[in-house]
């Protein structure tokens, strides 16, 4: 498990990369589903466990360069918890969030009240913010497997890096009840691409501006950051270093999925 402490070490050191171009959207149902037939496995999917001391860390490479790997911070929920296991859906619930962070970098809730999918403001908050007894964070490393082309990718249909972490899996096959918060930053270089396609919700936000929205809870879904194309919107110039932050949620059986795809050439691991 890397902790806090050890992330400044290596962050002292060198920045980790991820890098690959678009990917396709999955159809794998997600959203209310009543029995919990996700895959067996860790949430390595291929790309090796994403727990504890698995993977190693973002540290500066034998040959000096950037070793792939992203830093999620994980937070578990128990499946009472007003927001997991009471809804379902199965298509993208755009609109929960704000266009922009708020100033602790996280997702700022946008309706007047509860929706179709979320109970309100006071329990989205819990989402990305320790709450004791509430919620218990887990940190951990997702290692990138390097492709073809330049790619760098985390890819797995099982994705399930709690299991039997946290409140455990209250009966499951899989831990279906967590959180996940990344922050890293890149310089933009021009022709850079970045992929997220999972599992419920899913929200990328680039120089802190909502990037990609994929609310709800829903079967895997990807949204793609094309980002010579959105510059302008997102307030990019050449040459210069911004944020990425990925939220996403997985509240409900029976699947979990998780991929990031991008061509980003090195993101180093931010700290929030």
């Amino acid at each position: 498990m890397l902790t806090r402490s050890s992330m400044f070490v290596w962050l002292s050191m060198m920045a980790g990369c991820v890098c690959g171009p678009d990917s396709t959207v999955g159809a794998m149902p997600d959203g209310g589903g009543a029995t919990d037939g996700g895959q067996s496995g860790g949430a390595g999917g291929g790309q090796g466990a994403a727990g504890g001391t698995g993977g190693g860390g973002m540290g500066a490479g034998d040959d000096g360069g950037c070793t792939p790997a992203l830093f999620p911070r994980f937070r578990d929920f128990h499946d009472t918890h007003p927001d997991f296991e009471k809804f379902s859906g199965n298509g993208a619930f755009t609109g929960l969030v704000e266009s922009t962070l708020g100033p602790d970098n996280l997702p700022v809730y946008a309706p007047a009240g509860p929706t179709a999918v979320t109970s309100g403001k006071a329990n989205f908050d819990q989402w990305y913010r320790d709450v004791p007894g509430v919620n218990v964070t887990i940190e951990q490393t997702l290692p990138l497997t390097a492709a073809s082309g330049g790619r760098f990718i985390y890819d797995s249909s099982a994705f399930f890096p709690l299991d039997g972490l946290g409140f455990g899996n209250e009966g499951r096959a899989h831990n279906f009840h967590f959180t996940t918060e990344v922050h890293a930053s890149f310089v933009f270089h021009g022709g850079e691409v970045f992929t997220f396609r999972g599992d419920d919700d899913v929200w990328v936000f680039v120089n802190k501006k909502l990037a990609v929205d994929l609310g709800g809870l829903h079967q895997a879904l990807a949204g793609t950051i094309t980002f010579d194309q959105q510059a302008t919107a997102l307030g990019l110039v050449v040459g210069q270093r911004y944020p990425l932050d990925i939220f996403q949620a997985e509240r409900h059986t029976s699947e979990s999925n998780f991929r990031v795809e991008t061509t980003i050439e090195c993101l180093e691991p931010q700290i929030n």
